[in-house]
């Protein structure tokens, strides 16, 4: 060991969990009580996110089972933590910075530890994209959970956004699919799209143009969101990227609907990826291109991306994760 540099404390495991959302610490219940004693590392700020993972940047979370009355969004992670610690699973608000899947056992490098797991299941997420003006931020000036927000599905039928109007920033089919979501509750919903053609395909963009409560403005962009009298969101300024207009728009809600980008940098192409950067799993599974690696969560679904969908691939995976070490048990003992 060179000078400077830190001894790291080597730990082994059979299950190494990366990860803080539901899917990963829906892995660690099961397999804390499978008696794997699993490690998590819930990573610090890991893709700009606090440990817990979107949930933390949501507020109201209304369509979890289990909570009728709804529960915020910090609170749900927290509970799921305080779940995993209770069966037994060791947590390090650690960032895996590397690890090595090409060796047996697998290894995980954060800057004080090294694991060496026999499975390793990968949680890590995806990051909602977001846009960068006045007013979309949070804190002092911001109206992020106060009207604008990344996901339709998930805060659409709250009732601040009831019958008013709504906007979507977006050209892509998620872009469509969020507009006819939001058609059900919001009284109009506008589409913002920087171009004068959309990229969704010909089926989804039929859709929105086709629904009553759904009007597209067309080359144009955000410059900035503006609050009501509640000190919610009250409205935009935009601009038309042809004629340079400057024109307002009166809105209770807007979504971006830009994509995500799944954690998955950080793998350094040892895993198979599509073209999106999602970790590609075997249908109707969460096993990788690597066996013994196996992924849940919004890191592999670029489709669902809900809290609930990611808990039950959570499961998935540590029941593979488990019948898989039973199988390495097996043939060991022949």
């Amino acid at each position: 060991m060179t000078k400077g540099e830190v001894e790291l404390e080597r730990m082994r495991v059979a299950t190494c969990i990366v990860g803080s959302g539901p899917a990963a610490h829906t892995a660690a219940i099961y397999t804390a009580r499978a008696e794997l004693m699993p490690i998590l590392f819930e990573g610090w700020m890991a893709n700009g996110i606090a440990p817990g993972g979107q949930l933390t940047t949501t507020t109201d979370v209304e369509n979890f089972p289990g909570f009728p009355q709804g529960i915020m969004g910090i609170e749900l992670t927290e509970k799921l933590k305080e779940q995993s610690l209770r069966f037994g699973t060791r947590i390090f608000t650690e960032t895996v910075v590397h690890l090595d899947l090409s060796v047996k056992p697998f290894r995980l490098y954060t800057d004080t530890k090294q694991v060496n797991a026999d499975t390793v299941i990968i949680a890590t997420g995806a990051v909602a994209k977001r846009l960068d003006f006045p007013g979309a931020g949070e804190g002092e000036g911001g109206f992020w959970n106060k009207g604008i927000s990344a996901c339709a599905v998930c805060d659409g039928a709250a009732p601040i956004f009831r019958n008013r109007a709504l906007a979507v920033i977006g050209g892509g089919d998620s872009a469509m699919e969020e507009a006819n979501f939001l058609s059900k509750y919001g009284s109009k919903v506008y589409i913002i799209h920087r171009r004068d053609a959309f990229r969704a395909s010909k089926i989804m963009q039929k859709r929105a143009l086709d629904n009553p409560k759904i009007e597209v403005i067309w080359n144009t962009e955000v410059l900035k969101a503006f609050g009501n009298e509640r000190g919610l969101l009250g409205g935009l300024n935009l601009r038309n990227t042809v004629t340079d207009e400057v024109s307002l728009l009166e809105v209770s809600g807007l979504f971006f609907a830009i994509g995500h980008e799944p954690a998955t940098k950080f793998l350094e192409g040892q895993l198979e990826l599509d073209s999106e950067g999602y970790i590609v799993t075997k249908p109707g599974t969460t096993q990788t291109s690597i066996p013994g690696v196996f992924a849940a969560g919004d890191v592999q679904d670029k489709k669902w991306r809900q809290a609930i969908t990611a808990a039950g691939t959570g499961c998935m995976a540590a029941l593979e994760a488990e019948h898989f070490l039973q199988e390495i048990a097996v043939q060991e003992d022949a």
